[in-house]
């Protein structure tokens, strides 16, 4: 593998996933002097992806195009990645994805199922695989090639960096606010039966609210976050910046925080990866794969528990027996999560004012 000058990366899963790429990313570029790293990604993905440094180009995937013409898509992909790489490498253990991976690289390593029902065929159309393990933190199986392939790597979520300038026009927004040292209030999330219910969550910030320090409430443009943003109580020390930044400007804004308090998404994600202090809302995630990871102690959680702490993370969970079940919602259909309706937001306002006391 000495000659690696063409690599590709596909991940057809979330933000998350991809964001949690970067780490293998960084490394096969080093060991491989600079090669030409190519992603193959879900379009929904495609914001995290170009921010992640050494990347030379990104393919994508639209579950929309794929219903409007399903086979013209297949086909335009299956000509642009066609042998083209000396290593491909999949994250993601679906059909798809190992198909994908399989065609494009002479050296092919996939995530698979454990089931073999599922994946043998899969194994004989790999290079190397290896499972896909739901018991072990995203970073921890995402590293895993590295060590088909013998490369040395530290187990860490690297931060993202962005530019000096963004930070500077962020840094100017706050300043014409008035706000100087302030945390990050994230209430938002991809799918609702991950989110906070709103009388527990404005409760939590009427509590935060008396801490006397900047709380600046982030989120997207998308139909949750701005039902979130119509909810918001009117308090003293809040800031609304709901779907008035970019990723790249939310980069800036986290590194810029104090501390990062909100729901198990991508943002708690990226403020991890910066060493930011961690309080943590989780339903039903699992915690094993999904739990912030801390650098410091190359870590996740591992068991479930109302109130873990970590390194600089704090987590809250419900004390049910089903927590954490996995699901999407109560029903597995992206229902009412019955576990978020059960934490006490005072429980987390004591673990947040303990902390900003000792800060």
């Amino acid at each position: 593998m000495e000659n690696t000058n063409q690599i590709l990366i596909v991940i057809q899963r979330s933000n998350g996933d991809v964001f949690f790429s970067s780490s293998l990313i960084k490394s096969l570029y080093e060991r491989y002097n600079s090669p030409k790293i190519d992603l193959l990604i879900n379009d929904d993905t495609y914001s995290i992806a170009n921010l992640i440094p050494y990347i030379n180009k990104i393919y994508t995937f639209s579950y929309q195009e794929k219903k409007n013409n399903r086979w013209r898509q297949e086909k335009k992909i299956f000509t642009q990645i066609y042998k083209k790489y000396d290593l491909s490498i999949s994250l993601t253990a679906s059909d798809r994805s190992v198909l994908y991976a399989s065609i494009a690289g002479k050296k092919k390593i996939s995530a698979v199922e454990l089931n073999n029902k599922k994946s043998w065929w899969k194994k004989i159309l790999l290079t190397n695989y290896y499972y896909f393990d739901s018991f072990k933190h995203i970073l921890v199986n995402n590293l895993e090639s590295l060590k088909i392939l013998k490369i040395d790597y530290e187990s860490v979520n690297y931060p993202i960096k962005v530019s000096k300038k963004v930070i500077s026009n962020v840094q100017i927004s706050l300043k014409k606010k008035g706000i100087g040292d302030f945390i990050i209030f994230h209430p938002s999330a991809q799918y609702s039966y991950k989110v906070y219910p709103k009388f527990l969550r404005n409760k939590l910030l009427r509590s935060l609210d008396k801490l006397g320090v900047p709380i600046v409430i982030t989120g997207g443009a998308g139909n949750i976050d701005l039902n979130i943003k119509k909810e918001l109580p009117d308090l003293r020390n809040l800031y609304d910046f709901v779907g008035k930044t970019t990723l790249e400007e939310y980069f800036a804004l986290s590194q810029l925080s104090l501390s990062y308090i909100g729901m198990d998404t991508l943002n708690m994600h990226i403020a991890a990866s910066q060493n930011k202090p961690i309080f943590a809302i989780f339903g039903p995630t699992n915690i094993k794969m999904w739990s912030p990871w801390a650098n410091n102690l190359k870590t996740g959680a591992s068991i479930n528990k109302p109130i873990q702490n970590y390194d600089n993370i704090t987590i809250f969970q419900a004390s049910l027996p089903c927590v954490a079940c996995g699901n999407a919602g109560c029903d597995n259909n992206k229902g009412r999560s019955e576990c978020l309706y059960v934490i006490n937001p005072l429980t987390i306002f004591n673990e947040v004012s303990q902390w900003y006391e000792n800060l």
